[in-house]
């Protein structure tokens, strides 16, 4: 009660121990501060690392890129490629949709082939509406697609180190989204079409827009093991062990 008849305020005392006790890794018993240390070291080396492949894949040619290339290529290449498509001077005017059949062997043996599948259509299914809708619905088969066309001719032959990975990288797509579709059998061949047609330019242009769809198709290739999304894979494994 001070002299004015009011009741002051009650002051909670800590607990013993806990004045002024350090947070972070600093709480941390030595074991565990060494273990994070290494941890937030290795995360810092790796984004520092990244950071620079990204810097000089974008870079203008230099003494580096010169003699490095392959390596910057091999980090960057397939997942973190970078390109200036959506911006001018050359700005992409074109819808490009990827579509894929199969060949399929049923219980009995007998080998069918399946109607084309428009894999883009489906991303595009999945994005519409969706106020958040998934990178891999957005770019993953579209990347890929770029991909395999800059490393290959007009012809399907590779043009440079990279075909082959494209080829291997955009099968691997293919075959996980197969995998959500019933096709009463084993995949043993697939193959894949690009069915492209330019924008119609607006109403109020004069430009004249030929809007045909044009294809590309590539030949039939065959589905491998390490084709197969992971779980596919082991749950075959499993099959021919037990089988044994």
């Amino acid at each position: 009660m001070d002299a004015y008849g009011n009741e002051g305020a009650r002051r909670e005392e800590a607990p013993p121990g806990d004045e002024g006790a350090p947070g972070g890794i600093v709480s941390l018993s030595l074991p565990y501060q060494v273990v994070a240390a290494v941890a937030l070291a290795i995360i810092g080396v790796f984004a520092c690392a990244h950071l620079a492949m990204v810097f000089l894949h974008v870079a203008p040619s230099n003494t580096v890129t010169k003699q490095h290339g392959e390596a910057v290529d091999g980090w960057i290449y397939p997942e973190f490629e970078q390109n200036w498509k959506l911006f001018a001077p050359n700005p992409l005017q074109q819808n490009i949709g990827v579509q894929v059949r199969a060949e399929v062997t049923d219980g009995d043996g007998v080998r069918s082939t399946s109607e084309w599948i428009d894999l883009s259509a489906e991303d595009a299914e999945a994005i519409r509406g969706n106020l958040l809708p998934s990178h891999a619905d957005q770019n993953e088969l579209r990347r890929a697609w770029d991909f395999y066309a800059n490393s290959h001719t007009d012809d399907n032959r590779p043009n440079g180190l990279r075909g082959q990975l494209s080829e291997r990288y955009i099968r691997r797509i293919v075959m996980m989204r197969l995998e959500h579709h019933d096709l009463a059998g084993k995949v043993e061949r697939v193959q894949l079409r690009s069915v492209t047609r330019s924008v119609k330019a607006p109403v109020w242009s004069k430009e004249k827009t030929d809007t045909r769809p044009y294809y590309r198709v590539l030949p039939w290739w065959k589905v491998t093991d390490a084709d197969l999304p992971l779980n596919t894979r082991n749950d075959a494994a499993a099959s021919t062990e037990a089988a044994k």
